[in-house]
């Protein structure tokens, strides 16, 4: 037996391909999310690895049997959850063939076709997508393939940082500030945290309803002026083209236009928004980009390529070079000496790399320009259709503004019968008991009111709390609330505390009584459209995923699956419906 002997390698090779065809032709007969319990697959696969070979047939009846049962179906045509991973036969197939080469292509001399694709391929999107020639090869910017949006961000954040610090001095490193609204992907909290960023020097800019979400301009110069008064040191942005929560858009253009007053570094992240960029009616959502230091997006969110293919382009790629490159004396050689080719080893984090422009390269010319803007389209327009259908029905509201594919709504609270809030009431010492479930079935995410009697008092923070490793510096987001003799306090947005300075942009109430039945009506509906996503994802018929904006729980419908069609998203309208009729009867 040997391991790439061709002709076992063409049999079984067919018969895989045979396996997910089939796969693909009954995807719909799977519940979407996956229904199995935690630790289901220990319970079914040996404890032991097998001594002496097994038989392609048996190990393909195991995955059948013990795999698939623990999948969640992402091409499913009845997915909508978080962001779409849209698959294609080309993104499949170029896959396969960068698999079936197995090259290593850290520098140019490893792989040079490996290469020259990345760099030909970025080119050609980033012309799709209408990007400044500044961030292409042939106007001295480039871009580079990585896995997905959070080695983006990092690298970035990493090269702006030493180009930094050779300006300031290594030793400034803690007066950095790293700037984000608190839409912003949690990447760059990683991100900052990796590059050593102190955690009470990313300040996370509050949002508004009113403004859709976005970061306000006004509130960046806001902070940055505030930072740099005290001695601080602004240093990076990361504005967002279609937010995780909502798909909310920041305005590109008016903020690289305030960081270019304080030299700060910007960074778009449109991993889910930026594929429909390359559509013209579209494209003004990243219109200013040519004031950002880089751009990324990923085209295995939306752009029917598998996982994992994030695109980064950035103008100065010497920054990327001089903060992430090493040359060992094994690695080097005349090609590299020669400054005539890039080597992709000091674009990013690690050294090996994948032949990830394969795939990218056989979706661009499998399908084409007009195709791929096409299939991006059809999807925008069945998120019109549902958001239609669900605007039809007053037992639901749309949230949010529809930028793209993904419609954010929710069971309004003028369909909850009254009786469910006069029924709930919040005395001292009484627990609403409103956790939230989080719709994978397994951990629970608490976002309940708790009221307890006592002078520590119960603290409840919704969406993001950062912690700083001594513990001094704390940062909550939207509503939380302390009730006890020790002081009540009702903290409403943001919250910094920086060693024994406090600075609290909230709204303070104490004892208000018609805020707190408000907010406590809220968290009423809030649990009651939890207790109806997860009702939806148990029945196996769809899968969908929330978010919480402004205090607000949200149901996202997200349609991007590649085999989606409008049949599907009428039943998904069918299914939500029939769910919200038997708990809103019930409640």
């Amino acid at each position: 037996m040997t391991p790439l002997n061709h002709q076992e390698f063409r049999r079984q090779g067919h018969m895989i391909i045979d396996m997910l065809a089939d796969y693909y032709r009954d995807i719909e007969k799977y519940p979407v999310r996956s229904q199995v319990e935690p630790g289901y697959l220990r319970q079914r696969i040996p404890e032991d690895a097998p001594d002496y070979p097994e038989p392609i047939e048996t190990i393909l009846q195991d995955v059948q049997r013990d795999i698939v049962p623990g999948l969640t179906h992402w091409q499913s045509p009845n997915y909508f959850a978080y962001f779409p991973s849209s698959g294609s036969i080309a993104g499949f197939l170029g896959e396969m063939l960068s698999a079936g080469f197995n090259v290593v292509g850290f520098n140019w001399m490893a792989s040079p076709a490996a290469t020259e694709l990345e760099s030909i391929v970025m080119d050609w999107l980033g012309r799709m997508l209408r990007l400044p020639e500044s961030f292409l090869f042939s106007g001295n910017g480039g871009g580079v393939i990585h896995g997905t949006t959070c080695e983006a961000i990092l690298c970035t954040l990493v090269a702006a940082r030493d180009q930094m610090l050779d300006r300031v001095g290594r030793d400034n490193i803690l007066r950095l500030m790293v700037y984000a609204s608190d839409q912003t992907h949690c990447a760059l909290q990683k991100a900052a945290q990796i590059a050593g960023i102190h955690p009470n020097n990313v300040r996370v800019l509050q949002t508004t309803k009113l403004a859709a979400f976005a970061l306000s301009p006004h509130s960046l110069r806001s902070a940055i002026i505030s930072d740099k008064e005290a001695g601080m040191i602004p240093l990076f942005l990361c504005a967002t083209v279609g937010t995780t929560s909502s798909t909310a858009v920041d305005p590109v253009e008016a903020l690289c236009d305030v960081a270019k007053d304080y030299g700060i570094w910007v960074h778009v992240d449109a991993a889910y928004a930026g594929s429909a960029c390359i559509c013209p009616e579209f494209r003004h959502f990243i219109n200013g980009v040519e004031g950002a230091n880089s751009f990324s997006l990923n085209a295995h969110k939306w752009f029917f390529t598998n996982l994992d293919c994030c695109c980064l382009w950035t103008k100065d790629p010497s920054a990327l070079v001089k903060a992430l490159s090493t040359n060992p004396e094994y690695l080097r050689n005349g090609a590299t000496n020669s400054k005539r080719v890039v080597d992709y080893k000091d674009w990013q984090i690690a050294l090996s790399r994948r032949f990830r422009s394969m795939k990218l390269w056989l979706v661009l010319r499998s399908y084409g320009v007009s195709n791929l803007r096409n299939f991006i389209r059809r999807h925008i327009e069945m998120a019109k259709h549902f958001e239609r259908l669900i605007a039809t029905d007053k037992r639901f509201e749309v949230v949010v503004p529809r930028n793209f594919s993904t419609v954010c709504f929710r069971v309004s609270p003028s369909a909850i019968p009254k009786r469910v809030y006069q029924n709930s009431n919040g005395h001292a010492g009484h627990d609403q008991n409103l956790g939230y479930q989080n719709s994978n079935g397994s951990a629970r995410y608490d976002q309940n009111v708790s009221y307890q009697n006592g002078t520590d008092g119960a603290r409840y923070g919704q969406n993001h709390s950062y912690q700083s490793i001594n513990g001094g510096a704390r940062y909550d987001q939207n509503v939380s609330y302390q009730n006890g003799n020790g002081g009540a306090r009702h903290d409403q947005d943001l919250s910094y505390q920086n060693g024994n300075a406090n600075h609290d942009q909230t709204l303070l109430h104490q004892n208000g009584g018609a805020n707190d039945k408000k907010l406590h009506d809220n968290e009423i509906v809030n649990a009651l459209n939890s207790k109806l996503l997860e009702s939806l994802n148990g029945s196996g018929r769809v899968f969908m995923t929330h978010a919480i904006v402004g205090g607000v729980y949200i149901i996202r419908f997200a349609v991007g699956a590649s085999l989606t069609e409008e049949r599907h998203v009428n039943m998904a309208l069918e299914v939500i419906q029939q769910y919200a009729d038997a708990i809103l009867s019930t409640s």
